[in-house]
């Protein structure tokens, strides 16, 4: 199976997990578009969507689902989203697309957080992929000070602004032994809107896309 077709299966299986007339929280990228594209073939059995980003949001909108905003919605029952990393304690990192923080806000809002990835999102270790942080524009160069000191290794990703209006500095360099610890750390420095571990508050679920099917794995 061809990476498409193993989003695709794993985006199948998350409907399964959606309850009947609710609001579904929905991430944002490439294996959340097929969630959407299986979501809108079940749309007349939800009341409609919070998303993630204004991309999700456009996309839910062009399958004629509503899309509400979370102070209207209230808590939600469930949120689907890709993860750039997961290990198999559920902790991600997350942000690739930019839309880290809204899809903190609308994971921490979620009873149950369904990730949907495929077999080559699955680490021992977080930290290959790059991990996002997004700062209000006048703390970037003190952020990354701080994130040096750290030992990793900020680059700012040039001639992109979230959907809040920041930056996103990307870090190189980092093993994540410690995610939860590392989450809290960089909550505290001043600047930071949102960093893109998802620790504290990680999946419970995992639809794992693999050569021989969906593998669900929980924590």
């Amino acid at each position: 199976m061809t990476q498409d077709e193993l989003k695709q299966a794993v985006a199948k299986a998350a409907i399964e997990h959606i309850p009947a007339d609710c609001y579904v929280g929905v991430g944002t990228g490439s294996t959340a578009n097929y969630f959407i594209d299986e979501l809108a073939k079940i749309k007349h059995k939800i009341r409609g969507a919070v998303a993630s980003s204004e991309a999700s949001a456009k996309r839910l909108r062009g399958h004629g689902i509503e899309v509400v905003t979370l102070n209207e919605s209230g808590d939600l029952p469930v949120y689907v989203d890709g993860a750039d990393e997961i290990t198999r304690h559920m902790h991600m990192v997350k942000g690739g697309g930019g839309a880290l923080t809204r899809e903190k806000v609308v994971a921490a809002a979620s009873k149950k957080f369904v990730c949907v990835c495929d077999a080559s999102k699955l680490v021992d270790v977080l930290g290959k992929f790059p991990l996002p942080i997004e700062v209000i524009p006048m703390a970037r160069s003190f952020v990354a000070r701080e994130v040096v000191k750290l030992g990793g290794q900020p680059a700012l990703r040039e001639g992109f602004t979230t959907d809040n209006g920041n930056l996103i500095l990307d870090v190189h360099g980092w093993d994540i032994l410690n995610p939860v610890e590392l989450e809290t750390t960089l909550d505290h420095i001043a600047g930071i809107v949102t960093n893109g571990l998802f620790a504290r508050r990680p999946a419970d679920v995992l639809l794992l896309g693999t050569a021989d099917g969906v593998k669900t794995m929980t924590a």
